[in-house]
Parts: structure tokens; C-alpha cells; sequence
């Protein structure tokens, strides 16, 4: 939870939130001190929506408008590893397809609105458009195609045809760490970017820890990528760095953290959750601040012995060690430490946004990790209704319209992709 003040009206409330202060788990008492102190020079103002607490059921039964993907048929239609899907504005499918065992084979297939297979694109290679190891890749609304490269560490620009356009290097000084980021299309061009889910906090040697988890808006339209940090998300405190090696320090995050949530606004506008509690934050491209947060009345879950042992059980468990035996291998890093745990589960597991600019935020279900109910919502603070849990899943991609993607797996593992076209009042 972040800390926060607030003054109350009769129709709206106003929250003042410290957010340039990032207290540590042993200083917590102090650095609250410290920014009350200090507080006339560092609080904004911002309003609070309270969105109801009682929830207000909606219809999931959306029309099928077309599938894609079969387990033995043309080339173009025989997916192996479908790692992402998205649309342009003309309806047009793209499917991001990894290929086999090794996962870096991409090809890019596209399709039109009715399902109809248009073309293909990408390849491994060292080529012009050939990837090393793509590792990020968007859609923008115009058709433009960026995949992020951690192989070559370069972004390859291909138009709405497939034809590729360009490369774009880094900006000076980064490294491969900026392909790892999570990359969502922007409006306007280029990408934002982040460290958004639950993942290893970095640090250069010897450097300060960080503070905050920047969410980023990438220019790609010249040779070199030009980085504008949009806002400082909150970052929870981890104590002392537990993976270390000689060229920066790690720090695993602790299980059931509250991972950074990001969605991209129609309008260049960012709403994130970056906390255990339900609050989501409206990033403003007018002011450059946060200048809503909406909230609901529910109570993050306190972590109890029994949760401890149902996460160890999990596939959340299972990623994090792996990611953390994948960053320690080769670094001369001896051990991956055992779990230590936030103290709550956050209420919030998944966030995304319609071309419409409805804010669709996924709950956490009853387990750990099960699907919850999904809200619908706006981000001038409507509450629009909640889809019951298990009547749908949070879709892979939106599209113009009302399209929806949906990637599913059969029984033999074999991918294709679902795409529906969603209710007015929904989209």
C-alpha cells in the first residue's frame, strides 16, 4: 500500500499521495516521518474517485468473428508458439508466432478482419528484418511493426505491408536490459515501456538502489531511440539486495509483491496499478502528472501460512525461480535464495484498455491464481459493470470495433487464436 492523505467533500474526494518517497522495509517509521515534514514541498493534488463497492453484473456473451490456427493444415495456419496477438486499425490480425523448442524463430502472420490470411513476415537471421533473439514487438495503429531485438540489441521498424523499414539502435549508454522491458503500443508512435509485472530489481555496482519503476515512452522515428520517463511508479521496498555479482546487484522481488500494471489510454494517457491495493492511476499527457486515481472499497488479503504453501504449490512460485536461476547463471552468483513474502496479496492481477478507452481490470479470483471477476471502467471514473468470474478472461488484445483476440491451447497444447467482437457497453 502507498502512503496518502486525503480531504474529503460531499461529492468527491481529493488525495494528496507522497510519491517521490520510497521508504525501505527497515525505515519505514523514519522516511514517514521525514515526509510529513516535508510534505508542503512534495504533495500534488489529485482527485479520487470511490467506485462503488457493490458490483454490478454484465453480459460475457460475445460473438465469435473468427479463428485462426489448426493443428495440421497450411504453414501460414499451423501455429507453434503464439507468444502475442494484435490489431491495427483497419481490424487486421497479427499474430507473433515463436516458432519451436528454442522460442526464437519468430514469424509475424497477419490476417484480416473476416480471418482471411494477408501475409507473412520475419525470420531468424542476420539480415536486414532477420532477428537474433526478438524478444518485445507491438503493433501500432497504423500497421507499423516494431520487434525489440536483445540480439542484436536493436528495433526492427517494418510498415503495414510487412516490408521492413529500418533499424533503430538504443539510446547512448543502455544495454540489453532496455529489450527486456514490456513494451505496449503507443497512440502517437513508438512504444511505452517499463519493468511492468513482478521481476528483479536492478542496480549497476556499486550504484544507489532503485527508488522507483519508471514507465517510459520511447521515440523510434530516427536512427538512435529517444527515452521520455512519463512517471515514477511506486516501487516496494525489498530490504537488502540478496543476488549479487560482479557486474551489477540483483534483488529478487518477494513473492506476491504488487506487480506494476500499465494500459496505454486512446488519448497517449496511462493508467497503472503499482500497489496492493485497488487504485488505479491516471497519467495525464496534458499536465504530465497523475491527476485521478480510482478506487475501490476492498481489502488486499492478509498472506497466511496457507497462502504461503499454496503460492510454493504454483506456477508463480515455479517463474520466479526460474527467472532467478536465469539471471544468476554465469554471474557468479552461488545460490537463489528461498522465497521471503509481502505481507498481502494484491487485489489487482490484470490491467488493459480498449480502443474505446474502457479500462478492463482483472481481480483476483479465489486461489492465488485463478481468474476473478473483471471490472469495466472509465478513466474519468465511471464505473460501467463487472464481468462474473469465469464468464470470460481478460482477452490477449483489443482491436478497433470491438475485437477482441483470444490465444487458447487445445488438449494437445496446439495454439490458435479466438477473436470476438464485444458489446457496445463493454468496449
Amino acid at each position: 500500500m502507498r502512503p496518502h492523505w486525503t480531504l474529503r467533500s460531499p461529492s468527491r474526494t481529493v488525495a494528496f499521495t507522497l510519491q517521490d518517497v520510497m521508504f525501505s522495509l527497515h525505515s519505514c517509521i523514519l522516511a514517514l516521518l521525514v515526509g510529513t515534514a516535508t510534505a508542503a514541498s512534495s504533495l500534488t493534488a489529485q482527485e479520487t474517485v470511490q467506485l462503488p463497492g457493490q458490483d454490478r453484473p454484465l453480459d460475457a456473451d460475445f460473438a465469435e468473428a473468427f479463428r485462426v490456427g489448426v493443428l495440421n493444415g497450411e504453414p501460414w495456419e499451423m501455429f507453434g508458439t503464439v507468444n502475442g496477438v494484435a490489431f491495427d486499425q483497419r481490424g487486421n490480425l497479427y499474430v507473433f508466432d515463436l516458432g519451436g523448442l528454442l522460442f526464437d524463430n519468430l514469424r509475424v502472420l497477419v490476417f484480416d478482419r473476416s480471418g482471411e490470411f494477408l501475409h507473412r513476415f520475419g525470420s531468424t537471421g542476420d539480415g536486414p528484418g532477420e532477428f537474433g533473439r526478438p524478444s518485445r514487438y507491438v503493433v501500432n495503429r497504423d500497421g507499423t511493426t516494431i520487434v525489440g531485438d536483445m540480439g542484436r540489441l536493436r528495433y526492427h521498424i517494418f510498415d503495414e505491408s510487412g516490408e521492413f523499414l529500418r533499424m533503430v539502435r538504443p539510446p547512448e549508454g543502455s544495454d540489453w536490459r532496455l529489450f527486456r522491458l514490456a513494451a505496449l503500443p503507443d497512440p502517437g508512435g513508438g512504444v511505452v515501456a517499463g519493468d511492468f509485472g513482478t521481476s528483479l530489481q536492478i542496480r549497476s555496482a556499486g550504484g544507489p538502489q532503485p527508488s522507483s519503476r519508471p514507465i517510459m515512452r520511447l521515440g523510434l522515428e530516427g536512427e538512435g531511440a529517444q527515452v521520455d520517463t512519463l512517471v515514477h511508479a511506486w516501487l516496494p521496498p525489498r530490504g537488502d539486495l540478496n543476488l549479487r555479482s560482479t557486474s551489477g546487484d540483483r534483488a529478487l522481488p518477494r513473492a506476491l509483491e504488487p506487480p506494476l500494471l500499465v494500459a496505454v489510454l486512446p488519448g497517449g494517457g496511462v493508467v497503472y496499478s503499482d500497489s496492493s491495493t485497488y487504485a488505479l492511476r491516471i497519467w495525464s499527457p496534458e499536465s504530465g502528472e497523475v491527476v485521478r486515481v480510482l478506487v475501490r472499497p476492498f481489502r488486499p488479503q492478509p498472506v497466511t501460512p496457507r497462502v504461503m504453501e499454496e503460492y510454493r504449490q504454483g506456477s508463480e512460485a515455479r517463474s520466479l525461480l526460474a527467472l532467478a536461476a536465469g539471471w544468476a547463471a554465469g554471474t557468479g552468483v552461488d545460490d537463489v535464495p528461498d522465497f521471503s513474502f509481502y505481507p498481502e496479496v494484491s487485489i489487482i492481477r490484470a490491467l488493459s484498455t480498449t480502443w474505446e478507452g474502457r479500462i478492463w481490470v482483472e481481480r483476483r479470483g479465489d486461489r492465488l491464481e485463478s481468474d476473478g471477476s473483471i471490472d469495466v471502467v472509465t478513466a474519468d471514473g465511471d464505473y460501467v459493470g463487472t464481468l462474473p468470474a469465469g464468464a470470460t478472461r481478460m482477452p490477449d488484445a483489443f482491436g478497433p470495433g470491438g475485437l477482441a483476440a483470444f490465444i487458447e491451447l487445445n488438449d494437445l497444447d496446439v495454439a490458435s487464436v479466438v477473436v470476438r467482437r464485444l458489446p457496445a457497453g463493454v468496449r
